[in-house]
């Protein structure tokens, strides 16, 4: 699918992923939830993870705004390392239980959306995030953070469905 190249569009698509993602949400009871695949990860592992990195866009956007400087992927790791940082995310959210997660993923949304809908076109487009160290435009990091990762998120909760 190709990447949204306007505000209305970054809206659009980023609600219709998130309303998919929840409606296949309703589906997960707790059980099913916190049970483990052959990879050792859970639903509300995948859902905390995208929770999670849809607010680090928050802390690069306003990183990039504040010093044109930002810790991508995250402060002490390199995009090489991402497999260790998930794994010590994973262990951070351990305690944390479904309702939780989920409440997280909401959160995380309505900032994303508050975000878009209080942001020019403009400024989603028209040049690359500050801080963010290539050509993606805010509103392309954006949709990485929010769309995209709700798409994955949902490909993996249906195939965890479908082994039900």
């Amino acid at each position: 699918m190709p990447a949204a190249t306007n505000r209305n569009d970054l809206i659009a698509i980023t609600k219709k992923e998130f309303s998919k993602l929840m409606a296949l949400l309703t589906e997960v009871d707790d059980d099913l939830a916190l049970q483990l695949d052959e990879d050792e990860t859970s639903i509300k592992d995948v859902i905390g993870h995208r929770a999670h990195w849809t607010n680090m866009f928050f802390n690069w956007y306003q990183q990039g705004q504040e010093s044109g400087k930002a810790d991508i992927p995250a402060k002490g790791y390199k995009w090489n390392q991402l497999k260790e940082y998930n794994a010590k995310l994973r262990i951070d959210q351990a305690k944390l239980g479904w309702d939780e997660v989920k409440t997280m993923l909401e959160e995380s949304h309505a900032q994303l959306q508050n975000f878009l809908e209080n942001t020019s076109d403009a400024e989603l487009y028209n040049e690359p995030m500050k801080g963010g160290g290539n050509k993606w435009t805010t509103g392309r990091w954006a949709e990485a953070s929010g769309a995209s990762h709700y798409r994955s998120a949902s490909k993996y909760v249906r195939a965890r469905l479908r082994e039900k």
